[in-house]
């Protein structure tokens, strides 16, 4: 492949673009988000049901710890197959039932989200793609209003997704530091752009395998950069939460497996900044974003409501990843043997 230019690429366009796209979006679900607020404390679900598959599952993890710490409601993923191959009822009865997805075409999503609202569900849908099938199938639709994406690898509309969210649940708890966090959103994203987070590439280009690690609201952005590295820069990575990965799988981390940690300012940070030290006690090359660690490679981040601060080191990680993909031979824009659209059965 020929040297690419990461200021070239897509991703690069799209993911620089996420700022300008939070401020439309800002505007499109001020009345739709409130109007799903007040719905929502009218009907005080006994559950909430994800639905997503791929980066927007990654952004159903974050909606199940922004409700369940804000909103006190359990949440839960489902698995699509559940309807779509197993054919098997359920009751959803006083649940809400969230799809999340920036085509909104996966036949296996729609089918999962129509049979939700036979069952008996609210059903919620954030989707890219204002013209798709699954808007329609919603009883309350909001826009992601990210725009088109060209790159196989999704980026704003991820960044979006969890913005939306956001929204949602600041509009269903009436919380008013959230929504004037998420005022702030576009422009810190933009800032958060603009960080240096280039060393991390020295430390990567050769890597074979890595962790990424996360917890609570940051167990998103783990999943995420995980997925990205395999995607677009051929390097095998797994996510794990800070307290899953204690439970096994550290036994691989050695000098030539390092670790890549999210961190952000809530009650996770000290357990997140406590494992960071153990590793690099044990010689792990261990990269850090979101606290200052003795001993490791920390990247710049800004300081944000910490419901907010995985929009941020997400922003910041784009940058590098579609960086180190360029500066691993690849083309983060055309990953082998994938597409944009993914239609799961």
């Amino acid at each position: 492949m020929r040297s690419l230019d990461p200021a070239t690429t897509a991703m690069f366009r799209e993911a620089a673009g996420a700022g300008e796209a939070l401020r439309s979006q800002r505007e499109r679900l001020r009345n739709p988000a409130r109007a799903l607020g007040a719905a929502l404390r009218d009907l005080a679900p006994r559950a909430v049901v994800t639905c997503a598959r791929g980066t927007s599952d990654h952004a159903a993890t974050y909606a199940k710890y922004l409700v369940e710490t804000r909103a006190g409601v359990i949440t839960a993923s489902a698995a699509p197959s559940v309807t779509s191959v197993y054919n098997a009822p359920q009751d959803l009865r006083q649940c809400v039932y969230l799809a999340i997805s920036q085509s909104g075409r996966s036949p296996d999503l729609l089918a999962a989200t129509h049979a939700a609202r036979r069952a008996g569900a609210l059903v919620v849908v954030l989707v890219n793609d204002e013209d798709s099938p699954l808007f329609h199938a919603a009883d309350h639709a909001l826009p992601l209003c990210a725009g088109a994406e060209r790159s196989v690898a999704a980026t704003k509309s991820y960044l979006a997704s969890l913005s939306a969210i956001a929204h949602v649940v600041a509009a269903w708890t009436r919380n008013a530091a959230l929504e004037a966090a998420l005022e702030a959103a576009p422009d810190l994203l933009e800032r958060a752009w603009e960080l240096d987070w280039s060393p991390a590439i020295a430390r990567l280009r050769e890597a074979r395998h890595l962790y990424t690690i996360g917890r609570g609201l940051g167990l998103t952005l783990a999943q995420e950069a995980a997925l990205k590295c395999k995607e677009t820069c051929g390097l095998h990575a797994e996510a794990f939460s800070g307290a899953e990965v204690r439970h096994g799988p550290q036994a691989l981390l050695d000098e030539a497996f390092p670790a890549l940690v999210f961190i952000q300012d809530d009650a996770t940070r000290p357990g997140l900044e406590a494992l960071a030290a153990d590793w690099i006690a044990r010689g792990v090359e261990v990269t850090v974003a979101g606290a200052p660690v003795a001993g490791a490679l920390v990247l710049p981040t800004l300081t944000a409501d910490p419901a907010l601060q995985p929009l941020l080191l997400a922003q910041g990680y784009y940058r590098l990843a579609n960086a180190l993909a360029i500066a691993r031979g690849r083309d983060p824009d055309h990953p082998p043997h994938l597409r944009k659209v993914t239609e799961t059965m």
